[in-house]
Protein backbone atom coordinates (compact mmCIF):
# COMPACT_ATOMS: atom_id res chain seq x y z
CA UNK A 1 0.00 0.00 0.00
CA UNK A 2 0.98 3.53 -0.73
CA UNK A 3 1.68 5.97 2.09
CA UNK A 4 -1.22 9.16 1.53
CA UNK A 5 1.76 11.47 1.06
CA UNK A 6 3.24 9.46 -1.87
CA UNK A 7 0.34 9.74 -4.51
CA UNK A 8 -0.98 12.69 -6.38
CA UNK A 9 -4.44 12.65 -6.82
CA UNK A 10 -5.76 14.06 -10.72
CA UNK A 11 -8.71 16.11 -11.06
CA UNK A 12 -12.10 14.00 -10.81
CA UNK A 13 -13.51 13.51 -14.14
CA UNK A 14 -17.45 13.15 -15.29
CA UNK A 15 -18.19 10.65 -18.25
CA UNK A 16 -20.36 13.01 -20.58
CA UNK A 17 -20.77 10.12 -22.83
CA UNK A 18 -21.30 6.03 -21.69
CA UNK A 19 -20.56 3.34 -23.65
CA UNK A 20 -16.79 2.76 -23.82
CA UNK A 21 -14.02 0.81 -21.48
CA UNK A 22 -12.56 2.65 -19.05
CA UNK A 23 -8.71 2.29 -20.03
CA UNK A 24 -9.61 2.99 -23.88
CA UNK A 25 -11.30 6.11 -22.51
CA UNK A 26 -8.94 7.13 -20.21
CA UNK A 27 -5.68 6.84 -22.66
CA UNK A 28 -7.39 9.66 -24.95
CA UNK A 29 -8.06 12.03 -21.91
CA UNK A 30 -5.11 12.01 -20.42
CA UNK A 31 -2.11 12.64 -22.94
CA UNK A 32 0.63 11.54 -20.41
CA UNK A 33 -0.34 8.14 -19.70
CA UNK A 34 -0.62 5.29 -21.78
CA UNK A 35 -3.19 2.91 -21.85
CA UNK A 36 -0.85 0.25 -20.37
CA UNK A 37 -0.03 2.80 -17.72
CA UNK A 38 -3.72 3.09 -16.87
CA UNK A 39 -4.49 -0.70 -16.57
CA UNK A 40 -1.53 -1.38 -14.55
CA UNK A 41 -3.46 1.97 -12.39
CA UNK A 42 -6.67 -0.34 -12.40
CA UNK A 43 -5.17 -3.48 -11.47
CA UNK A 44 -4.08 -1.91 -8.49
CA UNK A 45 -7.48 0.00 -7.34
CA UNK A 46 -5.95 3.31 -7.74
CA UNK A 47 -8.45 4.30 -10.62
CA UNK A 48 -11.97 4.54 -8.80
CA UNK A 49 -15.35 5.05 -10.78
CA UNK A 50 -17.83 6.51 -7.99
CA UNK A 51 -15.91 5.85 -5.56
CA UNK A 52 -15.09 2.16 -6.15
CA UNK A 53 -11.99 0.68 -7.82
CA UNK A 54 -12.96 -1.16 -11.41
CA UNK A 55 -10.68 -3.14 -13.92
CA UNK A 56 -9.55 -2.12 -17.30
CA UNK A 57 -12.84 -3.57 -18.88
CA UNK A 58 -15.64 -1.77 -17.06
CA UNK A 59 -17.28 0.30 -19.58
CA UNK A 60 -18.78 3.27 -18.12
CA UNK A 61 -21.96 5.02 -17.98
CA UNK A 62 -23.09 8.66 -18.48
CA UNK A 63 -22.54 10.66 -15.36
CA UNK A 64 -20.20 8.44 -14.06
CA UNK A 65 -17.40 9.75 -11.32
CA UNK A 66 -13.67 8.95 -12.19
CA UNK A 67 -11.26 9.60 -9.12
CA UNK A 68 -7.34 8.68 -10.36
CA UNK A 69 -4.37 8.53 -7.65
CA UNK A 70 -1.10 8.52 -9.18
CA UNK A 71 1.95 7.34 -7.39
CA UNK A 72 5.06 10.19 -7.61
CA UNK A 73 7.52 9.03 -9.51
CA UNK A 74 10.98 10.14 -8.23
CA UNK A 75 12.74 12.63 -10.77
CA UNK A 76 16.23 12.09 -12.15
CA UNK A 77 18.90 14.78 -11.89
CA UNK A 78 19.53 16.44 -14.88
CA UNK A 79 23.49 17.58 -15.80
CA UNK A 80 23.38 20.78 -17.04
CA UNK A 81 25.48 20.80 -20.11
CA UNK A 82 27.92 23.74 -21.92
CA UNK A 83 25.80 23.27 -25.16
CA UNK A 84 25.54 26.53 -27.71
CA UNK A 85 22.65 28.14 -27.56
CA UNK A 86 20.99 30.72 -30.03
CA UNK A 87 19.69 33.05 -27.32
CA UNK A 88 17.77 35.83 -29.23
CA UNK A 89 16.86 37.75 -25.79
CA UNK A 90 17.40 37.47 -22.94
CA UNK A 91 16.96 39.62 -19.49
CA UNK A 92 16.79 38.59 -15.73
CA UNK A 93 12.98 36.87 -16.25
CA UNK A 94 13.45 35.22 -19.12
CA UNK A 95 14.88 34.11 -22.34
CA UNK A 96 14.04 33.72 -25.89
CA UNK A 97 16.03 30.82 -27.60
CA UNK A 98 15.89 29.54 -31.29
CA UNK A 99 16.17 25.84 -30.93
CA UNK A 100 18.11 23.95 -33.48
CA UNK A 101 16.69 21.00 -35.70
CA UNK A 102 17.37 17.59 -33.52
CA UNK A 103 16.95 18.85 -30.21
CA UNK A 104 14.69 17.39 -27.51
CA UNK A 105 13.30 20.17 -25.48
CA UNK A 106 13.60 18.56 -21.86
CA UNK A 107 14.73 14.93 -20.87
CA UNK A 108 12.79 12.18 -21.09
CA UNK A 109 14.00 8.35 -21.49
CA UNK A 110 16.20 8.09 -24.22
CA UNK A 111 17.11 11.40 -24.18
CA UNK A 112 18.55 12.62 -21.05
CA UNK A 113 21.58 14.90 -22.36
CA UNK A 114 21.84 17.30 -24.95
CA UNK A 115 18.60 18.35 -24.44
CA UNK A 116 17.40 22.47 -24.48
CA UNK A 117 17.39 22.10 -20.65
CA UNK A 118 20.42 20.39 -20.13
CA UNK A 119 22.12 23.70 -21.69
CA UNK A 120 19.62 26.27 -20.25
CA UNK A 121 20.91 24.60 -16.94
CA UNK A 122 24.54 25.08 -17.58
CA UNK A 123 23.60 28.69 -18.91
CA UNK A 124 21.19 29.91 -15.99
CA UNK A 125 22.65 28.13 -13.45
CA UNK A 126 20.50 28.33 -10.14
CA UNK A 127 17.73 31.31 -12.40
CA UNK A 128 15.35 28.83 -13.72
CA UNK A 129 11.43 28.14 -12.84
CA UNK A 130 10.53 25.15 -10.81
CA UNK A 131 6.64 24.58 -11.48
CA UNK A 132 7.01 21.68 -13.57
CA UNK A 133 9.78 19.82 -11.79
CA UNK A 134 13.33 18.91 -12.30
CA UNK A 135 12.92 17.83 -15.87
CA UNK A 136 11.38 20.63 -17.06
CA UNK A 137 13.28 23.70 -15.53
CA UNK A 138 12.10 27.22 -17.28
CA UNK A 139 9.64 25.16 -19.69
CA UNK A 140 6.45 26.36 -20.01
CA UNK A 141 5.78 25.44 -23.74
CA UNK A 142 7.81 23.10 -26.22
CA UNK A 143 7.95 22.18 -30.06
CA UNK A 144 9.41 18.73 -31.36
CA UNK A 145 12.74 18.05 -31.76
CA UNK A 146 13.15 17.68 -35.23
CA UNK A 147 10.83 21.12 -35.39
CA UNK A 148 13.15 24.18 -35.55
CA UNK A 149 12.43 27.98 -34.03
CA UNK A 150 11.34 30.36 -31.22
CA UNK A 151 10.64 29.59 -27.48
CA UNK A 152 10.41 31.22 -24.26
CA UNK A 153 12.43 30.23 -20.93
CA UNK A 154 11.17 31.19 -17.99
CA UNK A 155 14.03 32.24 -15.30
CA UNK A 156 11.73 31.77 -11.81
CA UNK A 157 8.10 31.27 -10.89
CA UNK A 158 6.58 34.70 -11.45
CA UNK A 159 7.72 34.94 -15.12
CA UNK A 160 6.08 31.34 -15.75
CA UNK A 161 2.87 31.34 -14.12
CA UNK A 162 2.19 34.55 -16.06
CA UNK A 163 3.47 33.17 -19.47
CA UNK A 164 1.70 29.56 -18.57
CA UNK A 165 -1.93 32.62 -17.76
CA UNK A 166 -1.43 33.67 -21.75
CA UNK A 167 -1.08 30.42 -23.07
CA UNK A 168 -4.11 29.09 -21.09
CA UNK A 169 -6.25 32.06 -22.74
CA UNK A 170 -4.68 31.35 -26.32
CA UNK A 171 -3.03 35.41 -26.24
CA UNK A 172 0.56 34.40 -27.14
CA UNK A 173 1.58 35.07 -30.47
CA UNK A 174 2.37 31.42 -32.57
CA UNK A 175 3.60 31.50 -36.22
CA UNK A 176 4.72 28.67 -37.80
CA UNK A 177 5.99 27.97 -41.41
CA UNK A 178 6.15 24.67 -43.15
CA UNK A 179 6.61 23.42 -46.41
CA UNK A 180 3.26 20.74 -46.77
CA UNK A 181 2.59 18.02 -49.89
CA UNK A 182 0.30 18.76 -52.44
CA UNK A 183 -0.63 22.24 -54.05
CA UNK A 184 -3.20 24.90 -52.23
CA UNK A 185 -6.67 25.32 -53.37
CA UNK A 186 -7.25 28.20 -51.04
CA UNK A 187 -5.67 31.51 -50.31
CA UNK A 188 -5.93 30.56 -46.64
CA UNK A 189 -7.97 28.81 -44.28
CA UNK A 190 -8.74 27.47 -40.34
CA UNK A 191 -8.95 23.92 -39.08
CA UNK A 192 -11.18 23.67 -36.15
CA UNK A 193 -11.12 20.00 -35.17
CA UNK A 194 -10.60 18.42 -31.54
CA UNK A 195 -7.21 16.80 -30.86
CA UNK A 196 -6.65 13.63 -28.52
CA UNK A 197 -4.41 10.60 -28.28
CA UNK A 198 -4.78 7.93 -31.25
CA UNK A 199 -6.42 5.08 -29.97
CA UNK A 200 -4.97 2.76 -32.54
CA UNK A 201 -1.53 4.02 -31.56
CA UNK A 202 -0.66 5.93 -28.80
CA UNK A 203 2.68 7.33 -30.23
CA UNK A 204 0.46 9.60 -32.65
CA UNK A 205 -2.12 12.22 -31.99
CA UNK A 206 -5.48 12.24 -33.92
CA UNK A 207 -8.70 14.14 -34.71
CA UNK A 208 -11.16 13.31 -31.87
CA UNK A 209 -14.34 14.34 -31.79
CA UNK A 210 -15.44 12.46 -29.16
CA UNK A 211 -13.07 12.96 -26.31
CA UNK A 212 -10.40 14.93 -27.81
CA UNK A 213 -9.87 18.97 -26.75
CA UNK A 214 -10.38 21.77 -28.70
CA UNK A 215 -7.66 22.81 -31.66
CA UNK A 216 -7.63 25.27 -34.09
CA UNK A 217 -5.09 26.23 -36.76
CA UNK A 218 -5.14 29.06 -39.10
CA UNK A 219 -2.93 28.73 -42.43
CA UNK A 220 -2.26 30.70 -44.54
CA UNK A 221 -0.76 30.33 -48.45
CA UNK A 222 2.77 32.00 -48.81
CA UNK A 223 3.34 29.93 -52.57
CA UNK A 224 2.41 26.94 -54.23
CA UNK A 225 4.64 24.86 -56.34
CA UNK A 226 3.65 21.51 -58.67
CA UNK A 227 4.04 19.18 -55.61
CA UNK A 228 4.25 21.41 -52.16
CA UNK A 229 3.26 24.33 -51.18
CA UNK A 230 4.84 27.19 -48.44
CA UNK A 231 2.13 28.30 -45.92
CA UNK A 232 2.22 30.24 -42.84
CA UNK A 233 0.14 28.81 -39.92
CA UNK A 234 -1.22 30.26 -36.83
CA UNK A 235 -2.08 28.58 -33.64
CA UNK A 236 -4.95 29.61 -31.93
CA UNK A 237 -4.30 26.55 -29.06
CA UNK A 238 -1.30 24.62 -28.57
CA UNK A 239 -2.03 20.76 -29.06
CA UNK A 240 0.49 18.24 -29.35
CA UNK A 241 1.39 18.20 -32.93
CA UNK A 242 -1.54 19.93 -33.93
CA UNK A 243 -0.12 21.35 -37.15
CA UNK A 244 1.12 17.89 -38.30
CA UNK A 245 -2.28 16.87 -37.59
CA UNK A 246 -4.28 19.49 -38.71
CA UNK A 247 -2.57 19.61 -42.27
CA UNK A 248 -2.66 15.59 -42.82
CA UNK A 249 -6.49 15.79 -42.22
CA UNK A 250 -6.59 18.58 -45.05
CA UNK A 251 -4.89 16.33 -47.33
CA UNK A 252 -1.21 18.40 -46.94
CA UNK A 253 0.81 16.49 -44.73
CA UNK A 254 3.98 18.21 -43.97
CA UNK A 255 7.24 16.96 -46.10
CA UNK A 256 9.36 14.76 -44.58
CA UNK A 257 6.67 14.24 -41.36
CA UNK A 258 7.95 10.48 -40.49
CA UNK A 259 4.62 10.21 -37.96
CA UNK A 260 1.95 12.18 -40.37
CA UNK A 261 3.07 11.32 -43.34
CA UNK A 262 5.15 9.46 -45.49
CA UNK A 263 8.81 10.50 -44.13
CA UNK A 264 9.88 10.13 -47.35
CA UNK A 265 11.61 13.33 -49.44
CA UNK A 266 13.52 13.92 -52.58
CA UNK A 267 15.21 17.33 -50.29
CA UNK A 268 16.80 14.56 -47.59
CA UNK A 269 15.06 16.31 -44.68
CA UNK A 270 15.41 14.74 -41.17
CA UNK A 271 11.91 15.07 -39.73
CA UNK A 272 9.21 17.49 -40.71
CA UNK A 273 9.94 21.02 -42.47
CA UNK A 274 8.47 23.34 -39.51
CA UNK A 275 9.80 25.81 -38.44
CA UNK A 276 8.06 28.56 -35.21
CA UNK A 277 9.12 31.69 -36.54
CA UNK A 278 7.20 34.01 -34.77
CA UNK A 279 6.63 34.87 -31.02
CA UNK A 280 4.97 37.10 -29.37
CA UNK A 281 3.85 37.75 -25.68
CA UNK A 282 3.35 40.42 -22.85
CA UNK A 283 6.30 40.61 -20.53
CA UNK A 284 5.15 39.67 -16.92
CA UNK A 285 7.17 42.33 -15.84
CA UNK A 286 6.88 45.23 -17.89
CA UNK A 287 3.50 44.54 -19.22
CA UNK A 288 5.02 45.17 -22.91
CA UNK A 289 4.16 43.46 -25.76
CA UNK A 290 7.47 41.82 -27.15
CA UNK A 291 7.24 39.89 -30.72
CA UNK A 292 10.20 38.28 -31.95
CA UNK A 293 11.08 36.97 -35.66
CA UNK A 294 13.33 33.95 -36.42
CA UNK A 295 14.96 33.43 -40.00
CA UNK A 296 14.46 30.24 -41.78
CA UNK A 297 16.75 27.72 -40.79
CA UNK A 298 19.57 27.00 -44.17
CA UNK A 299 18.35 23.72 -45.11
CA UNK A 300 14.78 24.50 -44.53
CA UNK A 301 15.89 27.88 -47.56
CA UNK A 302 17.67 25.19 -49.21
CA UNK A 303 14.35 23.45 -50.08
CA UNK A 304 12.61 26.56 -51.18
CA UNK A 305 15.09 27.54 -53.68
CA UNK A 306 15.31 24.00 -55.19
CA UNK A 307 11.80 24.63 -55.70
CA UNK A 308 11.96 28.13 -56.58
CA UNK A 309 14.42 26.61 -59.27
CA UNK A 310 12.23 24.23 -60.79
CA UNK A 311 8.67 26.78 -60.80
Amino acid sequence: MLEENNFTELDQLIVELGGERIDKYLAAQLEDLSRSRIQTLLADGMIKVNGQAVKAKYKLETGDSINICLPELKEVHIEAQNIPLDIVYEDDDLLVVNKPKGMVVHPAAGHLTGTLVNAIMYHCKDNLSGINGELRPGIVHRIDMNTTGLLVVCKNDFTHERIAAQLAVHSITRVYEAIVLNRMGQESGCVDAPIGRSSKDRKKMAIDKVHGKRAVTHYQLIKNYSDYAHIACRLETGRTHQIRVHMKSIGHPLLGDDIYGSGKSPFKTCGQTLHAKVLGFVHPRSGQYMEFNSELPEYFQDILNKLDSKN
